[in-house]
Formats: structure tokens, C-alpha cells, sequence
């Protein structure tokens, strides 16, 4: 197939950070960016987030995500670039060719440079293997929101929600104000898996219970959910003797976790790793496969939009960058997650550099210190009272990544 379409730049993706990168790419000179994305309408997820509190970093005030969305959907239209909607992207190759497939047929792009903003998806029932009956009524919080918020359907009228990220907390208030009771939250960690703001203001505020160390550990039912057995856990995940209890309730939701959106990634080789589902980036965010950079959820999860939009038009420059013919420099050294970090983005650093670094703690921390090393030398040490792995931690080092190291390395430290 002879390519159709030409362009300096190709997002895969057109959520919030493919719309930042494409705005981003266009201010810092590419002629044409192209954008592919597969739903109707480009904004991705926060087309269906009415709730507030999206910009509060980038903007200072608190928007609904299709507010957010619709300020980089107009910046990228005057910024004429092209957004490409029902467009599914099947292919891509480690040479920037793609293959796609949308309203106009199927149909060949090849980029000068690619940027990966594919974002992320759920975990849903079969990979947290929950025995029991197969009946209707059990979703992803996205699935729920989705059929709440965009279509305007109940997903049910007595819910138990399992598991404590952002948007099962946010459902459980949505639900709450549509009329239907939400008899709890229970989350198999002893740490709720969502923002402290959510734990707050869609729970305690409407005394939604938050059962921690606890999971389901049975459903029931026939054509539709009838009853939900939850049980404490111990350290390991085990059920402990004596504690079941069962609830009556026709809905199930799960909020169970995020899965960065990687297929095409590994079809055109990049590296992914094994922590965080994403590509192993250097500091200008270009994966393994020189000319491919990652953003986003589909680099990494985060928990502020602000944050994935800053980290899309940092790729943009450097896919920009690529596309003038700078050289694809060596990664760098090893970025390593020590004492009490679960990861760290990004995963190389070259000599000189300070890159801005992402990472969470792997469990609650605090009060403590942030400390970046490369040997015995310290780059930075950053105070903090309270460090939880559901809140993204950002940090810039002080002093640059001396000649001659081997590699950094991020811990958290209690003096």
C-alpha cells in the first residue's frame, strides 16, 4: 500500500495528551501534525468527566474534562492541525509507517517522527479472576460512567464498588446523585488506590463506608447480580477465616486498575516495562525506537491531567527536535527506583542533564525525604510530610547527572 499521507508529525491518539503534543508540535514549528483517533469526537476519556477539577495546575481554575478538552481542541484547530476522528490506527512500524483505517477506507501515513498518546484501558473481571456466576451487571468505572454521563443510562440502583481508584470513587458519588445506593468501597490494599481530594469529597461527604484490606470474594446470580461477598485480607491477599460478609445488590463495579494501551507500541518494537506498562523512555521521552516518542497514560498512569498534557508537549519538542535532524543522542544511564519507590520516568538520563523526573512511592511514606543520587553524590533532596502511591511525585534535580556515572537511583529516605 503507497502512503496516502505525508506528515512531520502522526499522534496516535487524540485524548489530552495527544491534543496537547499536536498543539505543542505546531508551536515549535512543525508544518503539518496529524492526529488519529478512533472515537467520534477527539478528547478522549474527558469527554465523558462532568465532574470538575480538571486545570486546576495549568489553568487555576476547576473544569469539567470536556471544558479541559475543548481548550486544546480549539488551540489545535486554529493551530490547523489535522485530527482525523473514527480513525483506527492498526499498524505501526519501527520506520514511522502507518496503517490506518477510517471513514475515507483504509489507508498508509508515514511520519517523520510519532508520538505515542494511545492512553490507557481497565482491568476488568477476568484479570482479578473473581469466582462465581457470570451474571449481567458487572462493569469497569469507565464502562458506568460511560453509560451514566454519555448515554444516559442507570447502570444500576444498589451498588458495591471494589477497588478505590479515582474514577470508582468518582462513580460512586455520580451514583449517589442519580439516586442509587452505594452500600461500600472496598479496597484490597490498606491504602485507598485514589486521590485524597476523592476519598473526601465523593465518600466521606455522602458517608459512602471505605472497607481497606478488604476484596470480593464471591458473586452470585442468575440473569443479573443478586449478592456480593466481601471478606477481609490479610498482609498476603488471603481471605481471614470468620470475616465474610455478603451484600444484596444487583451492581458490581470495578475500579481495579489501569493498563497503559501498548499494542502498537510492541509492533513496532519499542520496550515496554514491566512496572508501569509503558515505553522505557530517555529524557526526551523517545523510546528504544528512535523517532517514536511516548506520553501520557500510555507512558505512564497519572492521576492529574495537568500533568500528562505538560509531559504530551515535552515530547512534542522533542519529536520536533528529531524531525530537524538533530541525532537520536544515546539514552544515557539507567534510572533507577531504590528504597521505597515503586518507578521512576524517565528511565535513562544522559551526563549534564537534570531531567524532570515522575515516580511514586510503592506504599505510604512520610514524613521523609526525596533523595536523587548517582553514586555517593546527592543531586537532590526534597522534604516531604506525606508521599502516597496514588499521588504522582515530581521532582527536578538540583545539581546535573555528573560525567562518568553509572547510574541514578531515587529513594525515599527517613532522615
Amino acid at each position: 500500500m503507497e502512503p496516502t499521507l505525508k506528515t512531520d508529525i502522526a499522534v496516535i491518539g487524540g485524548g489530552p495528551a495527544g491534543l496537547a503534543a499536536a498543539v505543542a508540535a505546531r508551536a515549535a514549528g512543525a508544518e503539518r501534525v496529524l492526529v488519529l483517533e478512533r472515537e467520534p469526537v477527539a478528547g478522549g476519556i474527558l469527554n465523558q468527566c462532568i465532574h470538575d477539577g480538571f486545570g486546576l495546575v495549568r489553568f487555576g481554575e476547576a473544569l469539567t474534562g470536556p471544558e479541559y478538552a475543548d481548550r486544546f481542541l480549539r488551540a489545535a484547530q486554529e493551530a490547523e492541525v489535522q485530527i482525523l476522528t473514527e480513525t483506527m490506527t492498526l499498524e505501526l512500524t519501527a520506520e514511522r509507517r502507518l496503517t490506518a483505517l477510517g471513514p475515507q477506507g483504509l489507508f498508509a501515513a508515514e511520519a517523520g517522527a510519532v508520538i505515542l498518546a494511545m492512553g490507557c484501558r481497565e482491568r476488568a473481571r477476568g484479570a482479578i479472576q473473581i469466582p462465581g456466576t457470570r451474571p449481567a451487571g458487572i462493569f469497569t468505572a469507565g464502562t458506568a460512567q460511560h453509560y451514566l454521563n454519555a448515554q444516559n443510562l442507570m447502570p444500576g440502583r444498589r451498588a458495591l464498588i471494589l477497588g478505590s481508584g479515582d474514577v470508582g470513587l468518582i462513580m460512586a458519588r455520580r451514583l449517589t446523585l442519580e439516586g442509587a445506593e452505594v452500600l461500600a468501597v472496598v479496597e484490597k490494599l490498606p491504602y485507598a488506590g485514589g486521590l485524597a481530594r476523592n476519598i473526601a469529597q465523593c465518600l466521606e461527604d455522602y458517608d459512602i463506608p471505605l472497607y481497606l484490606s478488604h476484596t470480593v470474594t464471591h458473586i452470585e446470580g442468575k440473569q443479573r447480580v443478586e449478592r456480593v461477598t466481601v471478606a477481609r485480607v490479610d498482609e498476603a491477599g488471603r481471605e481471614v477465616p470468620g470475616t465474610a460478609r455478603v451484600y444484596a445488590c444487583d451492581t458490581l463495579i470495578l475500579s481495579v486498575g489501569l493498563i497503559p494501551e501498548n499494542e502498537l507500541s510492541l509492533k513496532a518494537g519499542v520496550k515496554l516495562s514491566p512496572v508501569t506498562g509503558g515505553a522505557l523512555v530517555d529524557e526526551d521521552l523517545q523510546t528504544n525506537v528512535p523517532g517514536i516518542f511516548a506520553c501520557g497514560n500510555a507512558l505512564h498512569v497519572h492521576d492529574l491531567v495537568d500533568y500528562a498534557s505538560a509531559e504530551a508537549e515535552q515530547a512534542a519538542r522533542s519529536a520536533v527536535a528529531f524531525c530537524r535532524g538533530e541525532a537520536a543522542l544515546p539514552p544515557g544511564i539507567p534510572v533507577r527506583p531504590a528504597a521505597g519507590v515503586r518507578y521512576v520516568v524517565p528511565f535513562f538520563a544522559r551526563p549534564g542533564s537534570r531531567p524532570l523526573l515522575s515516580l511514586r512511592v510503592s506504599a505510604p511514606a512520610g514524613p521523609g525525604r526525596l533523595v536523587v543520587k548517582a553514586g555517593e553524590q546527592v543531586l537532590a533532596a526534597r522534604k516531604f510530610t506525606r508521599l502516597l502511591p496514588s499521588e504522582m511525585a515530581r521532582l527536578t534535580p538540583r545539581l546535573p547527572v555528573p560525567p562518568g556515572a553509572a547510574e541514578m537511583e531515587v529513594l525515599v529516605s527517613d532522615a
